[in-house]
């Protein structure tokens, strides 16, 4: 979270850098990775998407990091990459679809709301039935009402809200290790019960998007880099943040599998850590994990609400968004981008009626968005290494950059394949109408819609779209 943007006193700190970072990144996913991962693979699927989602992330990090200090000029994180590098339309294909995940991000965090409210009050079920969706509808809007007006001080709330929420997960991390049985470890490693390597490739496979989206907040520090008080703490927030947050992921994965077998993980309901912390002290510990994830979901409502708005603004000053995205309150609130925001969460938080694990499509669907945005990202910081563009001549750090920036590319472009192209005609589902946000600043600003490259894209976006539309009609994909 940011403070208001009229007080220009108020500056971040590196820790409160590195508390938006864990802030943003730890919220409804890391409950809920225990059957997520149970339903999908075995210990040592796990350890595999661990260590390629991590390494990927961690050089997509270093991106972020050099590209704060080589472009400091840039201070709007995803979209000013995007558009820097590759022109105007991409720049706003990777706000718009950003944008996109924070608001699929905060349905998440609502479902997991009202799923685990769900565990002592039955009419909220999985926390899409119909009195989950009218109270989660509720609260939406309450925020909506609470941001309106102004939060002072967000950036220590922020930072209180990070170590409530950390706390409990090291409890659990505690608890996991004195409970820990090796051989049901063993039993639990390859997933199956015949060892065989085409089936973990499969396993690691359909794990891959759900590490996306528990590292969709890595960015955090990025986005609101013109508030750091140092440009050079903004890399080193990020980095600090995602090793803390990446340490936290793994080992409550992999203890799960020490707890349980992996078929009862998997038919643990949502948030899946509480089960797994009830199954080891009792009743007690599904009690405090869920309160804490209460309180943890919300801290990240409220961060994903404000990064989405911000998004949203940030490209409207820029002129890439309509003007009336750029308006503020006199609370000095972005009014425009916040109420457009909100209004697109409550239609998602509708669709959620109709998906058959709402929780892990909106987990899914945010990594989906999130990856085309950060794909650019990589790519930028690969164009400039390449280029030699913001380095001296003969600098060493160049090739060290480019082999980051590489691997990081090569990283966000296998995610996307990983996903498979269920995810990718959804995404352009979504991707093809909020091109009108585009054609409305354009028509604003009187100039050409698009560029010659840029109307090829759109008309394969188009294309997408439609080809989305047709297989949910026929059934040959499925929410």
């Amino acid at each position: 979270m940011a403070p208001p943007s009229s007080q220009a006193d108020q500056r971040l700190s590196r820790n409160a850098l590195i508390a938006l970072v864990i802030g943003s990144m730890v919220g409804s996913g890391i409950f809920a990775l225990p059957a997520a991962f149970g339903r999908t693979t075995g210990a040592l699927g796990a350890m595999i998407a661990w260590a390629i989602a991590g390494t990927g992330m961690l050089m997509l990090a270093f991106v972020f990091q050099t590209l704060s200090q080589r472009k400091p000029d840039l201070d709007a994180g995803i979209y000013a990459y995007a558009r820097a590098g590759f022109g105007d339309y991409i720049g706003f294909a990777s706000a718009v679809g950003y944008w996109i995940g924070c608001c699929l991000a905060d349905v998440a965090c609502l479902v997991l709301i009202k799923a685990t409210l769900g565990q002592f009050f039955p009419v909220f079920g999985d926390g899409t039935t119909p009195v989950a969706i009218a109270s989660a509808s509720v609260l939406l809007w309450g925020v909506h009402i609470l941001l309106l007006r102004g939060i002072t001080g967000a950036a220590a709330l922020n930072t209180i809200a990070t170590y409530a929420k950390i706390i409990p997960i090291l409890l659990f991390i505690v608890v996991a290790v004195i409970a820990f049985d090796g051989s049901l470890f063993s039993i639990n490693f390859w997933g199956t019960e015949q060892p065989a390597v085409s089936k973990v490739v499969a396993q690691v496979r359909g794990t891959m998007l759900l590490t996306v989206f528990v590292f969709v907040g890595i960015e955090g520090a990025s986005v609101y880099s013109r508030y750091a008080r140092s440009r050079a703490d903004v890399g080193f927030a990020t980095l600090a943040g995602f090793l803390t947050v990446l340490c936290l992921l793994v080992l409550v994965t992999l203890l799960s599998y020490g707890v349980l077998p992996r078929a009862e993980l998997a038919d643990l309901p949502t948030p899946s850590m509480a089960g797994v912390m009830e199954a080891v002290v009792g009743r007690w510990g599904s009690v405090f994990i869920s309160v804490a994830l209460l309180i943890s979901v919300l801290g990240n409502y409220l961060s994903w609400s404000l990064l989405a708005a911000e998004i949203l603004h940030s490209a409207a000053i820029h002129r890439t968004m309509p003007s009336f995205l750029a308006t503020v309150n006199v609370y000095k609130v972005p009014a425009g981008a916040l109420w457009l925001t909100n209004c697109v969460i409550q239609i998602f938080l509708l669709v959620t009626w109709f998906a058959e694990y709402a929780f892990t499509l909106a987990l899914k669907m945010t990594s989906a968005m999130t990856l085309i945005p950060y794909f650019f990202v990589a790519a930028y910081g690969l164009k400039l290494a390449w280029t030699s563009e913001a380095y001296h001549a003969g600098e060493h750090a160049r090739i060290v950059d480019w082999i980051r920036s590489a691997i990081a590319t090569v990283y966000a472009a296998g995610m996307i394949y990983a996903g498979g192209p269920k995810f990718l005609l959804l995404s352009s589902i979504l991707y093809a109408p909020g091109t009108l946000l585009f054609l409305l600043a354009k028509r604003e600003r009187k100039e050409a819609i698009f560029r010659p490259f840029e109307i090829i894209l759109f008309a394969a976006i188009t294309i997408a779209a439609c080809a989305g539309v047709y297989a949910l009609a026929t059934g040959a994909i499925s929410i």
